[in-house]
């Protein structure tokens, strides 16, 4: 089988209009695209990343799921997501890029970010379709940050970081009672959150709900309905969905079988990581990973 990994991109590595310490940089999307054509391969980013469409159709695929493009819909990235677009038609709007270090010079922790709703584990909400009002709103403020970007002056760092946050708070006023956003009890909320890092850090090698409720001194009953509470999802399926999505980027970016793979995700057991792969897509490791490869 033909080897098929995907591009990485890092920020600096982009012909954009861009801020000297190649923390930030922005564009009008047509002409992102022209100046950076191998984009539109499978691909993923070190950075945030960020797409507002204002003409155009098409699909886009994140992280195994499909979406629409569309005039007024907005796309917020996550460092490291696999990405993909499908343009039927000539498109344009803005993109936008920018890291972590970008927010913390100006002393802005970037745990700030992790509040907003498309910024968390929960894709559905990293596309928004925007109504006319907050389109109008959206497009006024990529406009400015371009103008800064091109006339470079004093304090043009910090000025784009309140247009960001701009962006960020008045997109997320447009998701509507979502589903996957957690409500409103802040005490447990601070323990999803980090138990959402502690998975992030530790999916590849504690599978177990109860082990995570050690690491967050609380009961494995505990975890479990602040889980349920917070995103109707229990504690173990949220481990579970985090290895099927490395399963999944595995198994499509890299020419490795599913024993390697199951190695890769300590399942000690190839024939184990099988009937985990299937009981929760339905398909078996290769069957996923041909039907992926014959539709790209």
């Amino acid at each position: 089988m033909k080897n098929k990994n995907y591009t990485s991109f890092d920020i600096s590595s982009l012909e954009t209009k861009k801020i000297s310490n190649n923390h930030f940089n922005v564009d009008r999307f047509k002409g992102y695209l022209e100046k950076n054509p191998h984009i539109q391969v499978t691909h993923k980013h070190s950075f945030y990343h960020m797409v507002f469409f204002t003409k155009g159709s098409g699909k886009h695929i994140l992280d195994f799921e499909t979406y629409d493009i569309k005039e007024g819909i907005i796309y917020f990235m996550k460092p490291n997501q696999v990405h993909k677009w499908e343009f039927d038609e000539h498109v344009d709007g803005y993109v936008l890029n920018f890291t972590s270090t970008f927010l913390e010079q100006f002393f802005i922790n970037p745990e700030v970010i992790a509040q907003f709703p498309f910024f968390n584990i929960f894709e559905s909400n990293q596309v928004i379709e925007l109504d006319s009002d907050t389109q109008i709103r959206i497009n006024g403020l990529f406009e400015d940050i371009i103008k800064e970007v091109e006339n470079l002056s004093f304090c043009t760092p910090l000025v784009l970081s309140t247009y960001l946050l701009q962006i960020f708070i008045f997109s997320s006023r447009q998701i509507q009672n979502p589903e996957n956003i957690p409500t409103k009890n802040s005490h447990h909320k601070i323990i999803l959150k980090k138990y959402l890092e502690l998975i992030e850090i530790h999916f590849k090698t504690v599978k177990l709900p109860k082990e995570y409720a050690k690491m967050l001194h609380i009961t494995p009953s505990q975890l479990n309905a602040i889980t349920h509470e917070q995103t109707h999802v229990s504690a173990g399926q949220l481990i579970r969905d985090r290895v099927l999505l490395e399963a999944k980027r595995l198994l499509v970016n890299f020419d490795l079988n599913s024993t390697s793979i199951a190695l890769e995700l300590d399942f000690h057991d190839t024939s184990y990581f099988i009937k985990f792969f299937k009981k929760q897509t339905g398909l078996t490791p290769e069957k996923f990973r041909k039907q992926y490869l014959s539709n790209g």
